[in-house]
């Protein structure tokens, strides 16, 4: 099976921490020039010189996904990549009648509009290779919304319905489109959750872990490492006939077939 990246350049958003970092890291010891793309300059730092000292080619671009201008000037810095993954920072826990506008206008740049714009950047230089690998991070909210996550249910699915649409137009160039859809991993976004539930429930951390840990099949929250095992997979050229997909990666929590 053929994971070597030697020679291709790839582009991780949100990898500061959790998955976003897990991926990169995966795509680096493939071989790939990995950008790692974050709003904290000092984390990114901190990550690079831990990748570069297992001598490993990485970059910190310090950019925020809401703020195009920050993003045109990674991407300038960066080059052009063979290899995109889109993922953001997950949107504050919120009930459909309670989101302004406003709110909604930002998140829509940062987790829709700006993710489209970095793809639709990278799209020519791939098309032109004959390569290319874009990969969505989204969530399972895609295909079962959460409660009280709104602004995540809505905006996941717009974009995963627009990296659908893409990815037919471009598979003839060699170019791959995937949506991956994480279930519950072990990452400060989840630390975040489960905090806001067992103080809203009355609960200590360890029961609410507990609880949502029992109602996973294999019965735990998985390891960024394995969610990044499986965007490696689909960035590399073993990968080549895997397009138009949402894959999800639960441990089997997803009801839905």
């Amino acid at each position: 099976m053929n994971m070597d990246l030697s020679g291709h350049s790839a582009l991780v958003c949100g990898a500061s921490q959790g998955l976003g970092l897990a991926i990169g890291e995966a795509l680096a010891a493939t071989g790939a020039r990995v950008g790692l793309l974050a709003r904290n300059s000092t984390k990114l730092a901190e990550n690079v010189a831990r990748l570069e000292a297992r001598g490993l080619k990485a970059i910190a671009l310090t950019a925020d996904m809401g703020d195009w201008g920050s993003l045109s000037a990674a991407l300038a810095k960066f080059g052009s990549s063979s290899i995109v993954v889109t993922n953001t920072g997950g949107p504050p826990p919120v009930e459909v009648t309670a989101v302004d506008a406003d709110l909604w206008r930002r998140q829509f740049e940062a987790m829709v509009l700006n993710q489209m714009r970095l793809v639709t950047a990278a799209l020519p230089a791939m098309r032109a290779a004959k390569f290319g690998r874009i990969l969505a991070v989204s969530s399972t909210s895609v295909v079962e919304p959460f409660e009280g996550l709104a602004i995540s249910n809505a905006l996941r699915a717009a974009l995963a319905n627009w990296m659908k649409t893409l990815a037919t137009e471009v598979a003839r160039d060699g170019v791959t489109v995937n949506t991956l859809l994480p279930g519950s991993f072990a990452t400060e976004r989840i630390d975040r959750l489960n905090a806001a539930e067992a103080e809203a429930r009355g609960l200590s951390v360890a029961e609410v872990v507990a609880q949502s840990s029992a109602a996973i099949p294999i019965g735990r929250y998985g390891k960024p490492e394995e969610f990044a095992a499986v965007a490696a997979f689909l960035a590399s050229p073993a990968a080549s006939y895997v397009t138009g997909q949402m894959i999800r990666i639960d441990g089997g929590a997803t009801r839905s077939t």
